[in-house]
């Protein structure tokens, strides 16, 4: 059956609900724009990039139900799209069993990925598939013992985080108590509970962009992947990310098997950030994103249609194409200060070379560590497309200014 796409602000206007509206959200917003859409974008502060693209905004805690459901009785959507973790998912479980809206790319999948838990034991437990040695803790003497278990180092994380915060690495147990107390605080809901995981022996880390998308002729949904995008992290936060990775035919085919096989179980259209370690031909699940993933900002430079378009389409129902254009790196723009009413310069030297391009997010507030912005960069080679990535990154200043 084809889908029915009607006229913004009037009664025919396909609705979408966006719940976060973060930098990528706001890329999903124009693309959803292009395509007619009429586009609600909430999230819990005013002025968040998304909601300075789309029809309307809200600034709500997300997180309580009854704020929630009342904003979805309010616009009565045809789709709502998680962005963030840190939503009341009963609500979003309820809405989908009463049919008032579809959630993408289902109830299952954010109630499962909101926290690590959750999503580890589908795909560790339920799947079978290779991961790290893992431990749950809810209380520090718990936490105590689950390092001691996993052995030294091993990596922290809240079960409900994002951008790295609260994670740690714990080389031996003086650091244990540090890192519980880290982990606490670090989290965008305080559940109390964290996950230790074993330190695994990879070569490079992947995010293989999944998309789930149907097929128009048959109505089917077929699964789809981008070419593998190589990333480099500093303390859980993506620094910069480049496409393709080169990895082995072997390493692939397997990397496609469990990236399969996890967004199959949670269900749904719409794209998937699968991020797996890869060694040799060996290659283990770390975590899934049931939206656009933030290292998958480079596809704005290296893809026909980026991450975000692809997004866009598949929850629409429409064709996708995953195809790659160019070889491609990013690299992100740190605010370095914490302040509001921030400026930018060297914007025009940053883009003298036409292989470049930036995305300034538009955040009405910086820190130290907030990403700000993003560098793209083509080349005739990974190296060469990082290099010039980082390179026109550096070129941007960010200027502090009376409020």
């Amino acid at each position: 059956m084809s889908i029915t796409l009607g006229t913004p602000l009037q009664s025919s206007a396909f609705k979408v609900l966006l719940l976060g509206s973060g930098e990528l959200g706001k890329e999903v917003v124009i693309s959803l724009q292009r395509l007619g859409v009429e586009v609600h974008a909430a999230d819990r502060y005013d002025h968040a990039p998304a909601m300075q693209v789309a029809h309307f905004s809200y600034t709500l805690n997300m997180a309580d139900p009854v704020e929630l459901k009342a904003l979805i009785e309010k616009i009565k959507p045809n789709l709502i799209v998680p962005e963030i973790e840190a939503i009341a998912t009963e609500v979003l479980l309820d809405v989908e069993q009463q049919n008032i809206a579809t959630v993408i790319p289902s109830a299952k999948a954010v109630n499962l990925t909101m926290n690590r838990e959750g999503i580890r034991r589908l795909a560790a437990e339920e799947l079978g598939l290779p991961t790290s040695a893992y431990r749950f803790a809810s209380s520090l003497e718990a936490f105590r013992s689950a390092c001691d278990d996993i052995g030294y180092p091993n990596f922290v994380k809240p079960v409900m985080s994002s951008s790295g915060k609260g994670q740690s690495r714990v080389k031996n147990f003086s650091e244990v108590d540090a890192a519980w107390e880290y982990a606490q605080t670090g989290g965008r809901v305080n559940q109390g509970t964290v996950i230790v995981e074993s330190q695994i022996d990879f070569d490079f880390e992947i995010t293989l962009l999944t998309v789930r998308a149907k097929n128009p002729e048959t109505g089917e949904i077929e699964t789809h992947f981008c070419d593998p995008i190589g990333h480099r992290q500093e303390a859980g936060d993506y620094v910069e990310s480049w496409q393709p990775q080169q990895m082995s035919e072997a390493a692939l085919t397997e990397a496609k098997r469990i990236a399969n096989k996890v967004t199959i179980a949670l269900g749904g259209c719409g794209i998937f950030g699968v991020e797996l370690f890869v060694k040799a031909d060996q290659v283990w699940f770390s975590e899934v994103s049931p939206r656009p993933h933030d290292t998958g900002l480079v596809t704005l430079a290296s893809q026909f249609q980026s991450e975000f378009e692809l997004h866009a389409r598949a929850i629409l129902g429409l064709p996708v194409n995953t195809q790659r254009h160019s070889v491609a790196a990013s690299a992100v723009i740190y605010a370095s200060v914490d302040d509001q009413n921030l400026s930018f310069t060297g914007v025009d030297l940053a883009l003298q070379n036409p292989n470049t391009d930036l995305r300034l997010f538009g955040k009405p507030e910086g820190f130290k560590r907030r990403r700000m912005g993003v560098a793209t960069a083509r080349a005739e080679n990974t190296d060469l497309a990082r290099e010039l990535a980082f390179e026109t990154a550096a070129k941007v200043l960010v200027n502090q200014n009376p409020s």
